[in-house]
């Protein structure tokens, strides 16, 4: 299976560990149908929206299913797998949240993915 991930599992963060075995295909961007929103600056969330949305970088990766269940185990709290879509028009899956619960969090689309985010965040940190 294919998986797109945009928050804590890419290479470097926090959950990367919980990829091991499965195989980087690299980074992509997907459609620019989504919004991004920080949950307590922990991990990203992204929904799909019909209008308003924006490309959001992130990494796909192809693994077996004790992979994808180690993933999925070590993921935080509402995370889902579903559809999306890649800048390239295929569509895979990747880890995305309830848009519900996301709005009620920061908006951080502007910033087109969760790297950027926290770089942003380090550099508030060093004003």
């Amino acid at each position: 299976m294919v998986l797109f991930v945009n928050g804590t599992l890419m290479r470097g963060l926090r959950l990367h560990a919980n990829l091991s075995g499965a195989e980087f295909l690299g980074e992509f961007r997907t459609a620019p149908r989504y919004r991004l929103h920080s949950i307590h600056d922990l991990h990203p969330a992204m929904f799909e929206v019909i209008e308003g949305g924006v490309a959001v970088e992130g990494e796909l990766y192809r693994m077996p299913i004790e992979v994808l269940r180690r993933v999925e185990a070590g993921e935080p709290p509402r995370l889902y797998r579903g559809p999306v879509e890649l800048s390239d028009g295929r569509v895979v899956e990747g880890i995305l949240y309830p848009r519900a619960l996301a709005e009620k969090q920061p908006d951080i689309s502007e910033f087109g993915g969760w790297r950027v985010y926290l770089a942003a965040l380090e550099g508030e940190d060093l004003g």
